[in-house]
């Protein structure tokens, strides 16, 4: 059997069934594409859809978006679609689908309205299984995919940075993995007033004038 046939077939298929099915076969068809795929160590190679019931939001996202610059991203996807699908990982522990990017345009697309409805309370999804089970991971990956947009909320990085520390890791991780240099790592430290995540550290002598 040919390609063209296998699609012809399955088209034929999907169509016939109820629309609820069709979405979960459909996404089954996608993950068995992606498997195969030559791209399939890249998350988006795999966009499936989600019922926002299925997802919740991570607890230490300190990216903050303006009331304006939410009504635009409302705006955004309602007039040209969702482009930037959301991405989110399975916490293995919970068996529950984490937000790694896109809280914003979970938030937005979950409530309520007219995308809510178009989207028949779904929302694109791509996973990143290569974080699953490690909240600092996680952490880290979101703060990557923020650094280069929104305004973090200088109190949250703080405390990311504080747990980090307190898990192990030294400035130098630290600020490779959230793209920082040392010193933005030392300020956010400095934020946090926290002793212990400067014990390590050596100070120079004080000195006066005499």
């Amino acid at each position: 059997m040919t390609v063209e046939e296998i699609t012809a077939s399955l088209r034929t298929l999907l169509t016939a069934m109820p629309e609820a099915q069709r979405i979960t076969s459909i996404n089954q068809v996608k993950v068995a594409l992606h498997e195969c795929s030559p791209f399939k160590n890249e998350p988006v190679d795999c966009v499936i859809w989600m019922k926002t019931q299925e997802i919740k939001a991570n607890d230490y996202n300190p990216n903050n978006v303006a009331p304006a610059e939410k009504a635009l991203l409302n705006t955004s996807l309602i007039q040209d679609g969702f482009t930037h699908p959301i991405v989110a990982t399975c916490d293995e522990s919970t068996d529950q689908f984490i937000i790694i990017d896109g809280f914003h345009r979970f938030e937005i697309s979950s409530k309520a309205g007219e995308l809510n409805k178009r989207l028949k309370g779904y929302v694109p999804v791509v996973l990143m299984p290569q974080v699953n089970n490690d909240k600092n991971r996680r952490m880290a990956a979101t703060i990557r995919h923020n650094r280069a947009r929104g305004r973090h909320q200088i109190n949250a990085m703080a405390e990311i940075v504080r747990e980090l520390s307190q898990l192990g890791w030294d400035d130098s991780k630290i600020g490779i993995e959230l793209g920082m240099d040392t010193d933005e790592v030392l300020r956010l430290k400095q934020v946090c007033g926290l002793f212990e995540l400067f014990s390590h550290r050596q100070f120079s002598q004080a000195w006066t004038v005499k």
